[in-house]
């Protein structure tokens, strides 16, 4: 029989499904500037990411099943939303893998150059790689993420710490205000730290794989909050405290800020970080999306051979194997155009599962919930108005942007729309 996840392993894979570390978080200081920068690290995640945490909490504690938010989806507002919300997560998981490989390939060119043809054999070595040890199983998977965590996060600590050593003095931060930033600039430090923070749903999709899943969640997803934002937020305020150019810091990433605190030393190891933090990503959430086309192959909503489990393993490797055979077309895609496609899709199918949860609470009101909410169904939808409306700001502010930020939300937008040609499609292959 196969192993499970137990608690610390669970942390490890949710960290690196939502975050793996500040990777990525760089063009924050770029777009927000000093004053809004902290102001958004700590905002968006408050209205953002709790809501949600608390809406798979209580979900995932009633539905512990696998195919998480899309069962939820199913079983609330029926078998066509479930496909909306199996589709939309299937198109903003490829592009969000597609960003990982060519995040490994920038890290591991601090050491040496990786262009052309090279670029290209080592991001499909990364996608394979992770494809492989997927199909050998869960336990695998959360065993290399306890092992990658702790490169990931060792050499921010000791950063931290070189840094607090030399700095000395005090610690007086820009005071916050969104005054002077301009509205398409504050749309895309949103999308930037939306991206750093989402995909807690994510994390469901193998529930029957987990130990106790009622009380493993619940302590894992809030260890994972925690740590992640310590990580954030000690990473902006190195990098406001340093000194550091922020179009440097952009364009050359956390390496950069580790040269300027600790030298080449510091700046190599933080390197190394990124490297394993693109290889947790990548695996963490194939390990996710990689269950979902095996939950709507065995609703008829997409083709039966993709339900066959490995006959050793019991893992569903024809869907890996499909998965990342997409992923290796998208490698191509600028790392920006990817993030806002990544965010303004899964941010879509976010609002079907928050509107599961309000139909549950209505029409299921007596239903056990290990976890519940501690609001009203009215005060809930309180609630719900604020990451819709951090979502609105966003994806608003890059449409108001002229130029290549407005192409990939377009293109998000059309891929949203896809959903009802694939159902018509799969509602006909049904039918006959």
């Amino acid at each position: 029989m196969p192993g499970k996840l137990r608690p610390l392993q669970l942390i490890t894979v949710i960290f690196f499904t939502v975050s793996g570390g500040p990777y990525g978080l760089e063009e924050l200081l770029l777009h927000a500037g000093d004053h809004a920068a902290m102001l958004l690290l700590l905002i968006t995640p408050l209205l953002w990411d709790i809501p949600a945490m608390f809406m798979v909490l209580e979900l995932n504690g009633m539905m512990p099943i696998t195919g998480g938010y899309y069962q939820w989806v199913k079983h609330a507002l029926g078998k066509r939303w479930a496909l909306y919300e199996g589709w939309w997560t299937w198109l903003y998981t490829f592009a969000d893998l597609a960003i990982y490989p060519v995040l490994f390939v920038l890290y591991a060119s601090y050491f040496f150059p990786i262009t052309g043809i090279w670029k290209v054999i080592v991001c499909l070595s990364i996608i394979w790689a992770a494809a492989g040890l997927n199909i050998l199983g869960i336990v695998p998977v959360g065993r290399m993420m306890v092992a990658l965590s702790l490169i990931v996060i060792a050499p921010f600590l000791v950063m931290f710490g070189v840094f607090v050593h030399q700095h000395g003095g005090s610690f007086m931060l820009p005071s916050p205000s969104l005054h002077g930033v301009a509205y398409p600039s504050l749309g895309s430090a949103i999308y930037i730290v939306m991206w750093n923070c989402f995909g807690w749903d994510n994390v469901t999709t193998y529930a029957e794989e987990v130990e106790k899943p009622e009380r493993t969640y619940l302590v894992s997803v809030f260890g994972a909050f925690l740590l992640m934002m310590l990580i954030y937020v000690g990473v902006i305020i190195t990098a406001q405290l340093s000194g550091i150019d922020y179009k440097i810091f952009g364009e050359k990433g956390m390496p950069a800020l580790g040269e300027i605190v600790g030298g080449p030393y510091l700046g190599g190891i933080i390197a190394i970080g990124g490297m394993a933090s693109a290889l947790g990503l990548y695996a963490a959430n194939l390990l996710a999306v990689s269950r979902l086309p095996k939950v709507m192959a065995d609703d008829g909503l997409m083709p039966a051979r993709l339900h066959a489990l490995h006959p050793r393993f019991g893992t569903p490797h024809v869907s890996i194997i499909v998965c990342s055979v997409v992923i290796s077309l998208m490698t191509f895609w600028e790392f920006g155009d990817l993030v806002i496609i990544d965010v303004t899709i899964y941010g879509a199918g976010l609002f079907l599962e928050y509107l599961s949860l309000i139909k549950m609470r209505i029409h299921e009101p007596d239903r056990r919930r290990p976890f519940r909410i501690p609001l009203s169904t009215r005060w809930l939808c309180v609630l719900l108005i604020f990451p819709i409306a951090i979502y609105g700001i966003a994806l608003s502010g890059v449409m108001a942007a002229k130029g290549n930020a407005l192409k990939p939300a377009l293109f998000a937008i059309g891929c949203l729309l896809s959903a009802e040609v694939v159902w018509r499609i799969s509602s006909r292959f049904q039918r006959n």
